[in-house]
């Protein structure tokens, strides 16, 4: 057996999320348009008969533009340290800007192999691709490999490379196990992702969810999400006309959590307006959002 911790880095919106769900061939981690989609960490367990992998997907990092975006940013670097290996996530269609240059340095300035994994490569041409693989060469990664998680290109060559940089002979979980995140958290996210879905631009950093009761009996799981916004205009947006917005987000949600879940839900939403919670500590800390050294 041979095992390891794998951190998932990257700026938002470059596919991290989604190329965690293509590695475990499920969802795990929510995805969307939305930039900044994943706050917390979310690990994820890759498993195969002599290989055991534990992925952790952290949130995007960016210049934070409140106390939320400075814990997110820690949070994310934080992870970089105590792992066997980093992938740094790139938008190969987003070129190499001044955001990916702070990450790079920050990365390669460790000791940590870092492998660059260049995203989206469906969306360009074999050319633009060889241009964009001999420009990050000028760095000293590891390994590069692309990848379209999207439409799951080359994800299992990128396994094969990451299996080569397994230092562990411990198993971490057991075979049953592909996530480590609680289901008060799934829930949590679950909802988040159907708003960010359905909603499109008018709500996307204002909200979050949190599951605060779950009672689960012999064939179905009753479970309570507070969707936490920052003020009453993104609160009407988000019961909608009639309460249609709410009800289409709670259906979808529910049908998500059963397929999970294997069994029937009943799931209530209630929305909650609480202003300025990203510059808050007492709700950050309630909401799950930890600080890291």
């Amino acid at each position: 057996m041979r095992s390891g911790f794998v951190s998932i880095v990257g700026r938002p919106n470059v596919g991290k999320s989604t190329l965690l769900n293509a590695i475990l061939e499920r969802k795990i981690a929510i995805t969307s348009n939305v930039a900044g989609t994943t706050r917390n960490i979310i690990e994820g367990i890759y498993h195969e008969k002599d290989f055991q992998i534990i992925f952790v997907d952290t949130p995007g990092i960016s210049k934070p533009l409140n106390k939320l975006g400075k814990v997110l940013n820690k949070q994310a670097l934080s992870l970089t340290k105590d792992v066997d290996l980093v992938l740094l996530v790139v938008d190969i269609e987003a070129g190499i800007g001044k955001g990916d240059k702070f990450l790079m340095d920050a990365l390669l300035s460790n000791k940590i192999p870092v492998i660059l994994v260049i995203n989206k490569i469906d969306k360009v041409s074999n050319e633009t691709l060889i241009l964009a693989i001999n420009e990050y060469k000028d760095y000293d990664f590891s390994e590069i490999v692309p990848v379209s998680a999207r439409e799951n290109d080359n994800v299992t060559h990128l396994i094969e490379v990451i299996k080569k940089y397994l230092k562990d002979d411990v198993k971490y979980y057991s075979d049953d196990i592909v996530t480590s995140s609680s289901l008060s958290f799934m829930a949590g996210e679950i909802v988040r992702e159907k708003l960010l879905q359905n909603t499109q631009d008018e709500i996307p950093h204002s909200i979050t969810c949190h599951a605060h009761h779950i009672e689960e009996k012999k064939d179905l799981m009753s479970i309570s999400v507070d969707i936490i916004v920052d003020k009453p205009s993104v609160k009407k947006i988000v019961i909608g006309s009639g309460g249609e917005m709410i009800k289409k987000v709670g259906m979808s949600a529910r049908k998500d959590l059963e397929e999970m879940l294997g069994k029937k839900v009943y799931l209530d939403l209630y929305v909650k307006v609480i202003e300025n919670w990203k510059d808050k500590d007492r709700y950050l800390k309630e909401l799950g959002f930890f600080d890291y050294e």
